[in-house]
């Protein structure tokens, strides 16, 4: 099997695990459910009571009307008195009393019960998130991470706190209801139920297409949310090109969309809420006409037919909550399907099983490392972007590496960060397998200035320091100096506590990657990266840094990438890539005695050709 097969096979293989799951949420969509089932054994105490709670009111609403009846009877019946209507009153009042009182303990014990579900379901997100690596975030957007974050999440605390309310509240309710009039009259509660079974149907044939046009919905709020963040974190490149005008319109037909598809979704929903009100209002029709008829002919009592019709207005709810509960429940199983697919997600870099109970200082490396015909072909690809490559760097090395554009520079320096899964016997640090070793103890011992800086909207110092959060102002001014970008940083009205705007929006290309080097400088680990990291500073800067950060590098193993060479003159070891081979390796002067690709390049940079 080559190289090439192996490091697709995996990628392949979640790709189908992928699309089996999501086949399956599909058809399935209820099967998402079990990610719940555990917070309710948890918490099943707190639910329990919360619902006996709420069945106590039900049940002590269920009690008025029978008062009620009491008071109407004696009335018809003129034994009445002022006091005994008292009575019967006070009843009352105490009543609603109580189930105030109940009313705000389930509320605090079952809606707390949704929240406290949905900060654990965001944390265990945001945690997993943290987990993956670049295949995922290649595949998924931000905007759609934010979408399950935010918009299913709340549908999911909405269906699990409300929605079970609602669902537990309307049976218990309408089957005590049932049992009430059916003690007053099994006939006239047989009329009242009768056009019941019509709801039952209709919401069976429409909870399907809920659930797909609810999907529908967030996927497409998922997509108006990546647009906008996108829009905004590039609004320098929009405003250049003049494109104001054309993301407005680019937006607005995709909130068309959105509102088509509410449509669409509002129209299922229509249909359940009325419906449910119309068969309450026919059932109420029913009992009006023939429990009158029997009260006149004597067969029930006025007070009866009173409590009757009070016991049916209970009814009506569970009747009118049936569509809504429907509505809440499709929603949140959407959301929680969509949900699981994220918590499915696996990164294709397989960490050492000590990895998440070893710190990352647990174990420092030397900075040894071996190469044994590595190769690496991206996910999807066909061609290796690395060619059986085989090195040998000793501690303390400084490694230079150059080659033409997508000559697998970059990928290198990524696959030594462990952002990429590497096969088994290819790479060694410090004379262990890559695959044996916990990813904090690589990714610990590393620090790595990648190709595309990253900052945070925050103060330079609090950039600087990400990595070292306890660093002195001493520290972080040391090593800025380093950089050769204490001096532009002092120029800044609030100095280090200068906020610089999202992705470090208020700096220059060769301000950002300066930081970025004081960042990597700052962490102090055995081994650094430089990926093209000053690409953007002049070559004379270029220069001074190489030249200011020596002191750095001493002790330490070096991987500096350029597409200059004359910084890389110092380096013990110059390798050139092509085509994701080395093609040429040496000292500076051995690659120019050679008069091959280095040579042609050092020539032309320092010529001014």
């Amino acid at each position: 099997m080559s190289h090439s097969t192996g490091e697709q096979s995996p990628s392949g293989q979640n790709a189908q695990r992928e699309n089996h799951g999501e086949s399956s949420h599909k058809e399935s969509p209820w099967r998402s459910f079990s990610l719940a089932l555990p917070y309710f054994k948890r918490h099943w105490r707190r639910i329990a009571l919360g619902f006996l709670c709420l069945m106590v009111v039900d049940t002590l609403q269920l009690i008025i009307p029978r008062i009620i009846k009491y008071a109407v009877d004696s009335l018809q019946m003129g034994a009445a008195t002022s006091q005994t209507l008292l009575v019967y009153g006070g009843w009352i009042v105490l009543i609603a009393v109580v189930i105030a009182l109940l009313r705000y303990f389930w509320r605090f014990l079952l809606l707390g019960f949704s929240r406290i579900m949905e900060t654990d379901l965001r944390n265990r997100m945001v945690s997993h998130l943290l987990t993956l690596d670049r295949a995922f975030y290649q595949r998924r957007t931000p905007g759609e991470v934010m979408a399950l974050t935010t918009n299913d999440l709340s549908s999911v605390q909405l269906a699990m706190g409300m929605g079970l309310v609602a669902l537990v509240d309307a049976l218990f309710m309408g089957f005590a209801a049932i049992a009430f009039m059916a003690y007053i009259s099994p006939t006239l509660t047989l009329i009242a139920i009768a056009p019941m079974p019509l709801l039952a149907l209709l919401t069976r044939v429409l909870a399907g297409r809920l659930h797909l046009r609810f999907r529908k919905v967030q996927e497409q709020f998922s997509h108006m949310t990546e647009f906008v963040r996108s829009t905004f974190s590039s609004i320098r490149l929009v405003k250049a090109y003049n494109q104001e005008s054309s993301q407005v319109s680019r937006f607005d037909e995709m909130g068309q969309t959105y509102v088509s598809d509410n449509l669409r979704l509002a129209g299922i929903q229509g249909t359940l809420f009325p419906v449910s009100g119309f068969i309450g209002n026919l059932s109420m029709l029913l009992v009006l006409f023939y429990g009158g008829r029997m009260t006149i002919a004597g067969i029930i009592t006025v007070g009866d037919f009173v409590a009757f019709i009070a016991y049916l207005f209970l009814m009506t709810w569970p009747m009118m909550a049936l569509g809504w509960v429907t509505n809440l429940f499709q929603r949140g199983v959407t959301s929680l399907s969509r949900i699981q697919g994220l918590l499915e997600e696996k990164p294709i870099v397989k960490a050492h099983e000590e990895s998440l109970e070893e710190p990352s200082h647990a174990r420092v490396l030397r900075g040894e490392i071996r190469m044994e015909n590595l190769s690496f072909v991206f996910p999807g690809q066909k061609r290796p972007a690395l060619r059986d490559i085989s090195l040998e760097i000793t501690p303390g090395t400084f490694l230079g590496v150059v080659g033409r554009t997508g000559s697998g520079k970059t990928t290198l320096c990524q696959l030594l960060a462990r952002l990429y899964p590497v096969r088994e016997g290819a790479l060694y640090f410090d004379g262990v397998d890559v695959n044996d070793l916990p990813l904090s103890t690589v990714r610990g011992s590393l620090a790595y200035v990648p190709q595309e800086v990253v900052l945070f909207s925050n103060t330079i110092a609090h950039n600087i320091a990400m990595g070292k959060k306890d660093a002195e102002r001493g520290e972080i001014e040391a090593v800025a100096r380093a950089a050769s970008i204490h001096d532009e940083i002092m120029a800044m009205q609030d100095g280090y506590d200068t906020r610089i705007g999202e992705k470090g929006v208020n700096l220059s290309g060769g301000q950002r990657q300066r930081i970025a080097i004081a960042r990597a400088l700052l962490l102090d680990r055995p081994i650094i990266i430089i990926d093209d990291g000053l690409s953007a500073v002049d070559m004379e800067t270029e220069h001074a840094i190489i030249r200011s950060i020596a002191d750095y590098l001493t002790g330490r193993t070096c991987i500096v990438v350029s597409h200059r060479v004359a910084p890389l003159a110092n380096a013990h070891k110059i390798i050139v890539l092509e085509e994701g081979r080395v093609v040429e390796m040496g000292s500076h002067g051995q690659l120019l005695e050679r008069g091959g690709f280095y040579a042609n390049i050092h020539r032309q940079q320092t010529s001014g050709e």
